[in-house]
């Protein structure tokens, strides 16, 4: 598997007080859209510095693209993209000038650097605003205009901190749809604290907690962590039908059931079992047993259910950390 990011026992101390990231071995693989997850001052917005070579680490290493990260290494960041959080603009500028003076600064010839600038600009739906300075721009237009200068060198690597922080439905909704259209041709991580952007666009995730990475995995290797229902039946009728189908949903092989507190139906089947049989076979039942059949759920809050319990695990491991 080709790596876009590896890091090896990345740590950084502030101060000999702080620390910020912690023993740090994380592996983000090329084409992925990565979310590094975590409650605020996890550690995220520090280990992307660090991959920027914005700031040295105390200890351990980190390399993009199999190139050490660093302070000097040029080469690395002329492939990196950033979006800082709530990215700080020169209010003084138009959009047009702000850009261009980038892509001046990364060296992109006129021939490139103009259609550039016009094909982002309407991506990233600020056509309409060239003529305003920066100064005059809502959080979510200056959030536009940052992804629009992340992209300014085509970069091959993303890393956006935050990016819908701030941002109302539409706006967050437009980022997020960007991110998944970006991540077909690049490799983005995605810095934030906001669980729902992960589900929705991430198809590997970090989890960090104290400066330390407790998790690094595909979506779907986070959600089997859980011991978790593999159905919910939500059913009409009367109570005694849902607990004597619960009974009866019980009895058979491979099959675990009991009623949630809201009347729903619980359903766990075991390793080995076919879920599809089993769900099957309980339908079965709801029709035999005066029922109706609401609705089915399938793995319901797996990803948040997951996130919350390797978070209580890695508090209550205490030493073993």
């Amino acid at each position: 598997m080709e790596l876009a990011i590896r890091t090896e026992r990345l740590t950084k101390i502030y101060g000999q007080r702080l620390i910020a990231v912690n023993d740090m071995n994380l592996e983000v693989p090329c084409g992925s859209i990565f979310g590094l997850l975590g409650p605020n001052g996890a550690g995220k917005t520090t280990t992307l510095r660090l991959l920027l070579g914005l700031q040295r680490p105390t200890a351990g290493r980190a390399l993009v693209f199999d190139k050490p990260c660093g302070p000097n290494a040029v080469a690395v960041r002329s492939q990196i993209g950033y979006l800082p959080t709530n990215p700080k603009l020169p209010g003084n500028l138009r959009p047009i000038e702000y850009l261009d003076l980038l892509g001046k600064l990364c060296r992109l010839p006129t021939e490139v650097r103009k259609p550039r600038i016009s094909a982002l600009l309407r991506a990233v739906g600020l056509l309409g605003a060239t003529d305003q300075h920066i100064q005059t721009f809502s959080t979510g237009m200056c959030t536009r205009l940052g992804i629009a200068a992340s992209l300014v060198a085509d970069p091959s690597l993303l890393l956006w901190d935050e990016p819908t922080a701030g941002l109302d439905p539409s706006a967050r909704r437009f980022t997020l749809d960007l991110i998944r259209e970006l991540g077909k041709t690049k490799t983005v991580v995605v810095a934030t604290h906001i669980l729902s952007d992960i589900d929705q666009i991430c198809d590997h995730l970090g989890v960090m907690h104290e400066g330390r990475m407790i998790f690094t995995g595909s979506m779907q290797e986070m959600r089997q962590r859980l011991c978790r229902h593999d159905f919910t039946l939500e059913l009409e009728g009367a109570v005694e039908d849902v607990r004597r189908l619960a009974r009866e949903a019980g009895n058979m092989e491979g099959v675990e059931a009991h009623v949630s507190a809201s009347q729903a139906l619980l359903v766990r089947v075991a390793d080995g079992r076919s879920r599809s049989g089993a769900l099957a076979d309980v339908l079965k039942l709801v029709e035999a047993g005066n029922l109706s059949l609401q609705a089915i759920h399938s793995g319901q809050n797996a990803t948040e259910n997951a996130y919350l319990q390797l978070l209580q695990e890695d508090e209550a491991h205490g030493f073993q950390r």
